[in-house]
């Protein structure tokens, strides 16, 4: 993957609980870095573009799918930076890209991608994504 294409990062510490009597960080950790790195995004995203009220209001985003694949391990105490971008908007649903890399080394250690939709909090349907929401995901995604 190439890092230069993406335009949002968090840091993450593997910790104590996460690994295993090696040492070695759990394959299902891996989830958790990603859904932390998808939920700053929207965080990130809806402070810079003020549409805030799409994001708390009477509907909310369920992930229908998600994928990952392991290149090399993570241990105790490895810093590592998770990237993410959105790859592609529809109308009612968008997709995520992460990949992980150990900051010391510059190591990948894993990549994956998932797909969140939009729900009415009520009728339990898909609804439409907001234009605005298309436009700054363009906009971000350029930057």
């Amino acid at each position: 993957m190439i890092k230069e294409k993406f335009n949002h990062q968090i840091t993450e510490v593997v910790k104590f609980h996460e690994v295993d009597t090696l040492g070695v960080c759990n394959n299902a950790v891996y989830f958790n870095y990603f859904e932390d790195a998808r939920i700053k995004y929207l965080q990130d995203l809806s402070k810079k573009y003020e549409f805030k009220e799409f994001l708390v209001g009477d509907s909310f985003f369920i992930m229908v799918h998600n994928e990952i694949d392991y290149i090399n391990s993570a241990h105790f105490d490895d810093v590592l930076t998770v990237f993410t971008k959105i790859s592609k908007v529809s109308k009612s649903s968008f997709s995520f890209v992460h990949f992980i890399e150990r900051q010391n080394d510059k190591t990948e250690i894993a990549h994956g991608s998932g797909v969140v939709v939009h729900i009415n909090k009520v009728t339990k349907k898909s609804l439409p994504l907001p234009e605005e929401f298309h436009k700054a995901i363009l906009d971000f995604e350029r930057g």
